[in-house]
């Protein structure tokens, strides 16, 4: 079954998947790839991003970079990195991933593994079109803190309570910054350029944490 939103992103599932057999499909198809796989309840879903899921996605790579040197946090991208679980069966290549709390404990890793290392301490997932697999669930289940949800006009801010996803207004990470106002200048890039839009990121950023510090005298 393959569900296909035009410019934008193509998912197709396969069913009454072993776990054993999504771990040989992983290994097979390489790293040097552009889709992204997940795995839960023995599905597979294969995602293949276009022009558009991948420009929104290295957007907010990019306001997210802001943030971080703009709040002197030191970060780690991680991109799609393969997430998995042995002991839940479970796995997962999100969009985009960072370490910032945890950056200096996988500062000189080349590989990643949840048996050992942190999780990433924030994922984010670019669906135009709704992903058939449960990413509230797959995410928490790996104990991610944070996970960002953009669906081509909101961007929506989940973190980790008592093992599953809440919503929340405002990234713990980015207080007091709004972020889920980048909307607005993604939206703005497809109009006066990417790099414009950029340092108006920045400018807004600099101005959200001047404001609070203000407000805060």
């Amino acid at each position: 079954m393959v569900a296909t939103v035009p410019f934008a992103e193509t998912r197709t599932l396969l069913k009454n998947i072993s776990w054993q057999t999504f771990k040989t499909m992983l290994f097979e198809m390489g790293g040097e790839r552009n889709s992204r796989l997940a795995y839960d309840n023995k599905i597979v879903e294969i995602m293949t991003p276009l022009m558009p899921h991948e420009n929104s996605n290295r957007l907010i790579e990019s306001y997210i970079l802001v943030l971080c040197e703009e709040f002197g946090l030191e970060v780690k991208s991680t991109g799609s990195v393969t997430l998995t679980r042995d002991d839940l069966e479970k796995g997962g290549e999100p969009d985009s991933s960072y370490y910032i709390q945890n950056e200096s404990l996988v500062r000189n890793k080349q590989n990643i593994d949840l048996a050992q290392d942190p999780p990433p301490d924030l994922v984010i997932e670019v669906e135009y079109s709704k992903s058939k697999i449960d990413k509230l669930s797959l995410y928490a289940s790996m104990n991610i803190p944070e996970f960002w949800r953009y669906n081509g006009t909101v961007l929506r801010i989940y973190i980790l309570l008592d093992n599953q996803y809440s919503e929340v207004e405002l990234s713990p990470t980015f207080v007091p910054v709004p972020v889920k106002d980048m909307t607005q200048f993604l939206e703005e890039s497809r109009k006066i350029g990417q790099l414009a839009a950029k340092r108006a990121f920045r400018a807004w950023v600099k101005q959200q944490i001047s404001d609070s510090e203000h407000n805060n005298i």
